[in-house]
């Protein structure tokens, strides 16, 4: 039987060990879970944006502060 082919080496979900009471608080938890706050002083802002360029076509040139970000 094709879904039983593989069952002893399929990654297996564990059995929750405490029972979920408040499941508004327990869904706020899972939408905030991947949630990263990066905070960039104005300073860097300001020297993010690249310099305009004088002549026609080719690459813009980012200062090392945006490349290092």
């Amino acid at each position: 039987m094709p879904h039983k082919f593989n069952a002893g080496r399929r990654d297996k979900i564990p059995k929750q060990k405490q029972r979920v009471t408040n499941w508004a608080e327990y869904n706020e938890g899972l939408r905030w879970r991947g949630d990263l706050t990066v905070w960039i002083s104005e300073d860097a802002i300001g020297l993010w944006s690249a310099a305009r360029r004088t002549t026609r076509g080719g690459q813009r040139r980012y200062s090392n502060l945006a490349i290092e970000l």
